[in-house]
């Protein structure tokens, strides 16, 4: 299990785009790449920190140390893409 966590500055994209519910497209550390909408974040008892995104009816949690990459497919969103 990996530790680290992604620094404030990178945590404030993902709280922007839950907030404004913008639809993302995540390239994950693995290569894996996920479309869906921001809804929250979630940090465990154990400190583990989970972005939530809504892929049609479901919901999957994804370890915000997983991120290599966040684009951001609204129009006219506050930002394009960060890479963690």
């Amino acid at each position: 299990m990996n530790q680290s966590t992604i620094s404030c500055d990178l945590h404030d994209y993902i709280e922007l785009a839950c907030m404004h519910g913008y639809r993302v497209r995540l390239i994950l550390t693995n290569h894996q790449i996920l479309e869906g909408k921001a809804l929250d974040t979630l940090t465990t008892a154990e400190k583990q920190e989970y972005l939530i995104i809504g892929i049609g009816q479901e919901q999957l949690r994804i370890e915000l140390n997983q991120l290599k990459k966040m684009e951001v497919l609204t129009p006219n969103s506050k930002f394009k893409e960060v890479s963690f």
